[in-house]
């Protein structure tokens, strides 16, 4: 049998709370902060980067395609 029994299913998806283990505990210092789980707030810069990237380039793409039709019906 192992340390750490999975508990049963309680329909959640949502994972369970990290928690230190006591390996690890005895091994820090006493004034050491409780290591916190690593939280994602905001998506990578990179995100941000490649949707400027497709703005502008359908931006450009529609003046491209907008100077075509004014030069077709002027003609």
């Amino acid at each position: 049998m192992t340390d750490h029994p999975t508990p049963p299913s309680t329909g959640s998806t949502a994972p369970p709370a990290a928690t230190p283990s006591p390996s690890s505990s005895s091994s820090s210092s006493a004034g050491a902060a409780p290591a916190r789980p690593y939280v994602e707030n905001k998506p990578p810069r990179g995100v941000y980067v490649r949707v400027f990237i497709y703005v502008v380039a359908t931006h450009v793409l529609l003046a491209f395609m907008s100077l075509l039709v004014v030069i077709a019906t002027s003609r």
